[in-house]
Formats: structure tokens, sequence, C-alpha cells
């Protein structure tokens, strides 16, 4: 237990050192340094206690060192790839992963979890990416505002995920790396007191992260 209760300290201290360190890195080399600064337990600690499933998936699963660099330079390839095949999509590059955030509008009409005609184009062109470079997990997790009661915000974020996975298998992504997870209104990332603050907040997000066969490839070229 008193180890438990040291950890919000050595993630605080981990987060300003890093901060510092990394001011003028490049991704690729702050991905490396993450892992090695925090490692896989306190990362994942740091995430959820920000409440962000997806920075915390990116930072739990982190390996750090010179595999680090490694993945970090395949996720810089894939992100690059990426930005120019889905532009309605916002891509960020963050540590050893990537997240894609989709406004659930693009996807969906409102309060239904059926994807839109017109949000395919955008969906078949990530499942090409995901396709070419298949040693890589994926977390997609959809959210809402505040709006209405709280559990059919969690179903519906739920069944948007669900929707999102079940077209992405149909455009033949392995069932195997696709999870899924729905936070409702739990993880707001804007006002939901204001309508512009709500649409932001209305989402999802899909987390790609590299997958065992990619570590330790990365570990062999390490050494």
């Amino acid at each position: 237990m008193k180890y438990l209760n040291r950890i919000p300290v050595i993630a605080t201290i981990s987060i300003f050192i890093l901060g510092s360190a990394c001011h003028t890195r490049n991704k690729t080399q702050k991905g490396a340094a993450i892992g090695a600064g925090t490692g896989g337990i306190v990362g994942g600690f740091i995430g959820k206690s920000a409440g962000n499933t997806a920075l915390g998936t990116i930072i739990g699963g982190a390996v750090g060192g010179t595999a680090g660099a490694f993945i970090g330079r395949n996720m810089d390839r894939q992100a690059n790839e990426l930005k120019s095949s889905i532009p309605g999509a916002t891509v960020t590059r963050q540590g050893e992963g990537i997240i894609i955030n989709f406004d659930s509008g693009i996807l969906f009409d409102v309060g239904k979890a059926e994807i839109k005609a017109k949000a395919q184009t955008n969906l078949q062109n990530l499942a090409s990416s995901l396709g070419k470079n298949p040693e890589t997990d994926i977390l997609i997790i959809g959210h809402t505002d505040n709006s209405g009661d709280g559990s059919n915000n969690i179903d519906l974020s739920v069944r948007r995920a669900a929707a999102v996975k079940n077209y992405l298998v149909s455009n033949e992504v392995k069932a195997s790396r696709l999870k899924i997870d729905g936070r409702g209104s739990t993880e707001p990332i804007a006002d939901n007191n204001t309508a512009a603050g709500r649409a932001l907040n209305r989402r999802v997000e899909i987390v790609i992260v590299a997958n065992n066969k990619m570590k330790k490839q990365a570990e062999s070229e390490g050494k």
C-alpha cells in the first residue's frame, strides 16, 4: 500500500521531467522518453488519473528506449499516411501511438449508431491503412456529451464504437486486432455548457498502438 500511495507523486514528477526534456524533441524521440521515464505501470496510472482512456492506452503500453524510438518511426510514417487519406478526422501522434479523432457528427446522426453513407470513404481509407500496417492493435472509444441520461449515453457510445469496429472488420481488418470501449460523457474535451463544446465532446477516438510482434521486433532492432 505504501508503494501505491507514492505512485501519484512519482507520476507527477515523471510528467514534469519528461515535459521539460521532450520540449524540443520530435514525436519519435518523445515516444522513447515516455516509456523509459515512466514505465508501463506508472504510465497507465497517469492516463487513467487524467480521465483519458486514449492517452492511458498509449502511455501504459509504451516500451521506451531504443525500441520505443523504432516504434515511433513506424507510427510517424503511418500517421502521415492517415493525415492525407482521412481528411474527415484529426490525426495526432502521441508517444508511441496514434490517436484519430472523428467528430461523431461526421459518422452518425444525432442519437444514432448507424454509420452515415458519406462517412464510409474515411473509414475505408482507415481500414486500408490498418491493413497495410498489421503489426498494430486498435482501441475504438465512443464518447458523448452530457445531454440526457448517463446510462443511455454509455450505451450509445458503446454501440457507436461497435459500429465502427464492425465496419472495419467488413473491410478486412482482423477482429482480433480491434477492441471497443464506451465512455459516455465521462471524458469531455470541451465545455459541455456550450453547443460548440458539446459538439466536440461527441466523438469517436481510434487509438493505434504497437502489438507484441512489433514490440519484439523493436527490441531486437535495439540490441
